[in-house]
């Protein structure tokens, strides 16, 4: 049996396919590409109870992933991050059966390292030799560590602003870093004249097609933990929006399979900030894609995202789940951030603390009902981010005693 049972590209605009064995970007419409498997022949020999038995990564479900040959596989064992009860935080905002799924027990302290994972060995496998990509921090770090382990150059360009222990990550990787005075839009457009000019692989969001097969690992390991029966409602912060994007496909990828019995999946909800909602404003205006968001800022940094290339996936996913976007303010995520911390002992990111302000609102609005299984995804560790609080700390001499 072959280790990967991908079959082919596919526009989702036009329909136009490609070869999955030839370096391939955008559509020549201009829209991402995502991957087909041969999921017949997967249904045939592969069974949930196979998977079961495999190693614990994202790597056991491999027949739905694009990279073909083992040897090309670049991978610190990153996946099947566990899914946590909240009890204590569930009571406090009137949603017993609160869960987090904690994406900050991966490799690099951040999601992004599933797209590493799966879009370096892809482009391993590929002949690559030189990627570049924009980001706003954790995926440029992710992705320098997986090409360095894979013997690729990377090219990371990333604002000014991001936080400073990705910056270091990127730099200690031995990756060629820029750092612009913009916004990752403005990094994006540096990323694009590299590509241009020297040739260089372009591995920004959503440019190539093989990060949203890692992220879409998620939605496969939901499924399979909670026995191959879907939650509710999952919350996802979103800037780019390929986890909800992969989510939504995993899902889709598991109903073929007949893996999963539910007709009605899970209503997704994309998570924003007030100062960066172009997909809630989208959504509210009943819009298939998004316009972009001026000015945009956020100290959820991962989120700050004026205008995401795969926009038009992301709003599909909502309304075809019944799902919704909302957005939180500044306030409300770091009250959440501090609010996860202090009653369940989860230093949550701020991009994930955004995704429980959002439960909290939408129960408070009747939107989720008492008795749904919540899920709500933290996309990394909260110490990647130092300087989001301030220290609550009295300075002592040596001779102090402690007194209340």
């Amino acid at each position: 049996m072959t280790y990967s049972m991908v079959s082919h590209l596919t526009c989702p605009k036009c329909s136009e396919t490609y070869d999955v064995d030839k370096i391939q970007q955008l559509c020549v419409c201009g829209s991402p590409l995502l991957v087909d498997y041969k999921l017949d022949e997967v249904k045939k020999h592969v069974t949930k109870e196979m998977i079961a038995g495999r190693e614990p990564s994202l790597w056991r479900y491999h027949e739905l992933l694009p990279v073909k040959n083992v040897e090309n596989k670049v991978s610190f064992e990153e996946g099947m991050t566990p899914i946590l009860s909240l009890p204590t935080l569930g009571k406090e905002v009137a949603i017993p059966n609160l869960y987090i799924k904690d994406e900050g027990q991966v490799p690099t302290g951040s999601f992004k390292a599933r797209g590493a994972a799966v879009g370096v060995s892809k482009a391993k496998e590929l002949g690559v030799r030189n990627l570049a990509m924009p980001t706003n921090g954790n995926a440029g770090a992710a992705w320098s560590l997986y090409a360095a382990k894979a013997g690729l150059e990377a090219h990371i360009v990333m604002p000014v602003d991001a936080p400073e222990i990705t910056r270091k990550e990127v730099s200690i990787s031995g990756a060629h870093l820029h750092l612009v005075n913009g916004l990752i839009s403005d990094a994006g457009k540096i990323v694009g004249d590299l590509v241009k000019e020297r040739g260089y692989y372009d591995a920004s969001t959503l440019k190539e097609p093989y990060r949203i097969e890692g992220k879409k690992t998620m939605g496969y390991e939901i499924a399979e933990q909670l026995n191959w029966e879907l939650p509710d409602v999952i919350l996802y912060p979103t800037g780019g929006g390929v986890g909800l994007i992969g989510i939504y496909k995993a899902f889709l990828e598991l109903q073929k399979l007949g893996w999963i019995k539910e007709e009605k999946l899970p209503r997704l909800v994309a998570v924003q900030s007030d100062g960066c909602a172009p997909i809630v404003k989208a959504f509210d205006e009943g819009k298939m894609e998004s316009e972009f968001w001026e000015n945009s800022t956020t100290h959820a940094f991962g989120i700050n995202v004026p205008k995401a290339i795969g926009d038009f996936l992301v709003l599909d996913a909502i309304y075809q789940t019944n799902g919704c976007a909302i957005s939180v303010s500044e306030e409300e995520i770091r009250a959440s951030q501090m609010e996860v911390a202090s009653l369940e002992g989860q230093f949550v990111c701020p991009e994930g603390a955004a995704t429980f302000a959002a439960a909290k609102r939408l129960k408070e609005h009747n939107w989720i009902r008492e008795d749904e299984k919540v899920i709500c995804l933290n996309t990394g560790l909260g110490i990647k981010y130092p300087d989001a609080f301030d220290v609550n700390a009295r300075t002592m001499e040596p001779h102090e005693r402690i007194g209340y």
